[in-house]
């Protein structure tokens, strides 16, 4: 489930100017990641701390059965992070429509680095929940018991672009998989609006900036990170915000200390403290946490990945399984595969001495074709590494980005 700190939640809704948003690909391949677009940044408005939505004192829901589709499956649900989309107010006649909005919603985030590189480490659930009605309560006056079977409404909390769900019964159609899963719900409605840091990611799928609204709400909920925007809470408990400047960061070594003076990846200018109205530093002059349609600056992309470390190693389990084997078999690591030309690093050694694979694909090692004397036991070992340099916590690196399976072969 979404990450978050005990005892707060945050939901962002930014109500933003409309631009309209290119259309996205149909098909995602893991090995050819689509192009970035180019969208405009139209300007922000305020977040609001609020707790967990749930159904307002009346009963919990009860979820009747929904069919459940795997759109794109990288690996076992134990070994990746499933992102589940699920659908408010389609009915049976507009499934369609949702799938296109669901579609067009995972396909966009999928285009915002780092999730763009690191796709591989996630599987893409689709729930198709059919509402007796069509569309969810849009208006301030309008009740919030439309029907729907996820509960969307706007004017959650009386923020009219805050966009909420019932997230006890949204959690029960979602389900328990094998592993780690954010849920992202979309309402079937064309208004901005949206929310994220919570249990239940949300957006409007019909919206023309759906596609920006979930690169920004999905850096609250996968990457803990606050809105960078001027007239955002004055709350730097986050790992992109700072109550305290460049000199006293580099100083103290605190917050995004290590990334000051880099290039910011927008083209932006450098990485620094750049104070919003608030009185709260930011890491660049705008991101896609301060500006729809923007990238993640570099802490940002630092803080998701950790955060995606935190719930999945880089490596599938090896074939043969590490420990003890009988003859001189091929042993194969499986290293998560990444969007693009760069892998993740595979190392060898047999008892402790470096080994270079004797083919092509650094990820088998032939044990055959080793000078093993006869009857002699061998320590062999396989190391994957992610050396992104969108990390510079090697502390974090050695902890949770790389890992080491050992086999022993019996003379």
């Amino acid at each position: 489930m979404p990450n978050g700190r005990s005892g707060r939640i945050v939901r962002s809704a930014a109500a933003l100017s409309l631009l309209s948003v290119a259309a996205l690909p149909t098909v995602l391949e893991v090995a050819s990641p689509p192009p970035f677009g180019t969208i405009g940044a139209p300007a922000p408005s305020p977040d609001r701390a609020l707790p967990l939505h749930g159904t307002g004192g009346a009963a919990p829901r009860s979820p009747q059965p929904a069919p459940t589709v795997d759109i794109r499956r990288t690996g076992d649900p134990a070994d990746r992070i499933t992102l589940v989309l699920i659908g408010d107010g389609y009915t049976a006649d507009q499934q369609e429509l949702f799938q296109e909005q669901a579609d067009r919603a995972w396909h966009a985030l999928m285009e915002i680095e780092p999730f763009r590189s690191y796709q591989g480490y996630f599987n893409i659930r689709r729930v198709d929940v059919v509402s007796p009605v069509a569309g969810i309560a849009e208006s301030e006056g309008q009740s919030h018991r439309t029907g729907t079977p996820l509960g969307m409404h706007f004017w959650c909390d009386g923020t009219a672009r805050l966009l909420c769900a019932d997230e006890p019964t949204t959690a029960r159609y979602a389900g328990n998989g094998d592993g780690p899963q954010y849920v992202i719900a979309l309402a079937n409605s064309s208004e901005y609006g949206g929310a994220g840091g919570t249990a239940v990611t949300t957006l409007a799928g019909g919206s023309p900036d759906a596609g920006r609204i979930i690169q920004h709400e999905i850096g609250h909920t996968v990457g803990d990170l606050g809105d960078e925007y001027d007239s955002a809470p004055d709350d730097a408990d986050y790992p992109n915000l700072s109550t305290v400047n460049a000199d006293e960061m580099a100083r103290t070594r605190v917050k995004w200390w290590r990334w000051l003076g880099a290039e910011s990846p927008d083209g932006g200018g450098t990485v620094g403290a750049y104070r919003s109205a608030n009185g709260i530093y930011r890491p660049t002059v705008d991101s896609v946490m301060r500006t729809l349609g923007g990238s993640y600056n570099l802490p940002s992309r630092e803080a998701i990945l950790e955060q995606i470390y935190r719930r999945v190693g880089p490596m599938d389990p090896p074939e043969p399984a590490a420990g003890t084997v009988a003859g001189r078999p091929r042993l194969h690591v499986r290293p998560l595969p990444l969007a693009g030309d760069r892998q993740l690093d595979v190392v060898w050694k047999v008892d402790g001495v470096l080994t270079t694979p004797q083919g092509a694909d650094p990820t088998w090692l032939d044990t055959s074709l080793l000078q093993i004397p006869s009857g002699k036991d061998v320590k062999v070992t396989a190391t994957v590494r992610d050396t992104t340099d969108w990390v510079r916590d090697e502390a974090f690196r050695e902890q949770r980005m790389t890992r080491t399976v050992t086999w022993t072969l019996k003379g």
